[in-house]
């Protein structure tokens, strides 16, 4: 349940999108909210929320918005859905993606399942799927060419080169 005060945060800090990540979501007046089931086990498939995830963090940007990605404890969930989104949207790792995520939030910490799964989404990456190429496109019009999506350059591909 979100109260006033919250909002009044919420608003203050540009947020305009909520994504939660958790089975217990629920709908945040006054904002568009998208929500996945998952709890955060190593079992637990995550990969199967990239797209719809990425896509929905990827609109908001593009509207100039804000977007909270939230689990339960802020540590396992949403930094992975967070991760994925900026792997695909910048030339990093998922290694480096996490540890600039970890000089903001120190104690973001994906469990070892979601590490796994961020390292096969990077090989998904790197087959240059055309889903991504169209985001990239998209963010490229918006803000001109800022360092995203280098990894999907004509020379890039070409040449495997990340």
């Amino acid at each position: 349940h979100c109260n006033l005060k919250d909002r009044e945060n919420l608003t203050k800090n540009g947020v305009t999108h909520i994504l939660a990540v958790h089975n217990n979501a629920r709908p945040m007046l006054l904002y568009v909210g998208h929500g996945t089931a998952s709890r955060s086990r190593k079992s637990q498939n995550l990969t199967k929320h990239f797209k719809e995830s990425i896509k929905f963090i990827h609109e908001c940007r593009l509207r100039g918005g804000g977007c909270l990605i939230h689990c339960l404890a802020g540590v396992s969930r949403s930094t992975t859905i967070l991760v994925a989104y900026l792997m695909t949207v910048t030339d990093f790792s998922w290694e480096e993606c996490l540890s600039a995520t970890k000089a903001v939030r120190s104690y973001v910490s994906p469990n070892f399942g979601f590490q796994q799964q961020l390292q096969e989404y990077q090989m998904t990456l790197r087959q240059n799927v055309s889903w991504v190429r169209e985001l990239c496109s998209q963010l490229i019009a918006k803000w001109g060419e800022i360092g995203y999506c280098s990894h999907l350059t004509p020379k890039a591909v070409k040449t495997g080169i990340r």
